[in-house]
Order: C-alpha cells, then structure tokens, then sequence
C-alpha cells in the first residue's frame, strides 16, 4: 500500500520504520525539507519528499504533526491521494504546553479531531493519538496473543475507518472502535484510555469511563 506521513518526528518516525519494514511504499515529509530525513530514508527505505508531495497517490496518510502547525500545512495537501484515501491523526492539543489556545476547541467544543479535519478540508480518522512511540517499535504482538494492546479508532467514515483498523492490526495491535468524531474526546489527552496500555476490554471500559470535561492541565 502507498502510505504518506507528514511529520517525522517520535510517532511519525516509528510508523515510517514499522510501515516500510512491513513493506508499504511510504513517503515522508516533514517541515524542514526531504534533505534533512536522509538518515531514516537510508535506515528505512522510505521516500523524503516535501509535505505538498507526500499524499501523491496515497491510499493513506498519516498526520503527526504539533496541532498549532495544522494550520501551516500546505493548502490542497491532499489532492493527489486516491479517491478513497484514509487519513490518519495523530495529534493532540497542547495548549499550556506547546500550541497556545484555540478558541474553536475551548469556546465551541469542536473536539481536536474536527478541528484538524476542518483545516484539512477532508475527514479524518483519530489513531495513535494516546500510544508511546516506542510501542509502535517495542510491544506489536500476534493476534490472539494475550499482552497484545488494543488502541482506539474514530472515525466517521466506516470504510476509512476499516483501513485504518486494518493497517493496526497488521502493526501487531488490536483496535477498538470508538465512536465518531463527535465522540473523540474520549481518547484526548487527559482521559483515562489516553496512553492506557491495556487490551480491548480494557480500552472499552475507558472509553466508557471518560468524561467530556476537559481537564486543567489540558486547558488553554
């Protein structure tokens, strides 16, 4: 499959050395230009390219990148992907320690994701959000395995949704479905499924238990 992430940093990095290893054709870009990603390119055999260039042809893309430079990625980023493309994100809001406030998410309640989909100006699907970037190297487990860790999936688009839970599973997780994008603040940061390491079970009962109340430390 033709995967682009833009964003090389801790969890864009990993799924770069997961997905080329498992033998994607991924593109990377980051916000520093392809000549600054020949080391992983050479560790990994991905492809550096600008982030304008990273969706071309892509069947998915991954965004992992600081939620304040959502607004700075380039416009019509995602015009050349495949018609069906799933877009992954990854980010979270920051605001006390890295994006400053954003007034669509605390006054209006937008949850992260909407925001970021809105400045995409395509639907995404929320996944890796609340995972450690060295368990996307570390803790992939055979299906069925009994410490194989479940990650939450949301989404609104069933069959993007399906690709992204497929692609995890291949990673060596099990996924979870949790809900829409309206229903993605039960995985933002400060909820308890937000870096939960656990199987599904227990990934469902957190997501049950969390609360729409968006915690201090993760208030602007």
């Amino acid at each position: 499959m033709k995967i682009g992430i833009i964003g090389a940093g801790n969890i864009g990095g990993n799924l770069t050395r997961r997905l080329t290893a498992l033998g994607h054709d991924v593109s990377v870009a980051n916000s520093r230009g392809p000549e600054t990603l020949r080391d992983l390119a050479e560790e990994t055999g991905a492809t550096p390219v600008r982030a304008e260039e990273a969706a071309e042809g892509a069947q998915v893309v991954v965004v992992t990148v600081p939620l304040k430079a959502v607004p700075d990625l380039p416009a019509g980023l995602l015009d050349g992907a495949a018609e069906d493309v799933a877009v992954i994100d990854t980010g979270n809001y920051y605001p006390q320690q890295r994006d400053g406030r954003i007034a669509a998410i605390e006054d209006e309640g937008l949850t992260e994701s909407r925001w970021t989909e809105q400045h995409l100006g395509h639907p995404v699907i929320k996944a890796f959000n609340g995972t450690y970037a060295q368990d996307i190297l570390d803790r992939p487990r055979p299906a069925g395995d009994p410490e194989r860790m479940a990650l939450p999936v949301a989404g609104d688009d069933e069959g993007a949704k399906r690709i992204v839970r497929d692609l995890i599973d291949e990673l060596g997780f099990d996924t979870v479905d949790a809900g829409t994008i309206a229903d993605s603040w039960r995985q933002q940061p400060g909820t308890p499924v937000y870096g939960l390491r656990a199987g599904a079970d227990a990934v469902r009962k957190a997501l049950a238990e969390a609360s729409p109340e968006r915690p201090a430390d993760f208030r602007g």
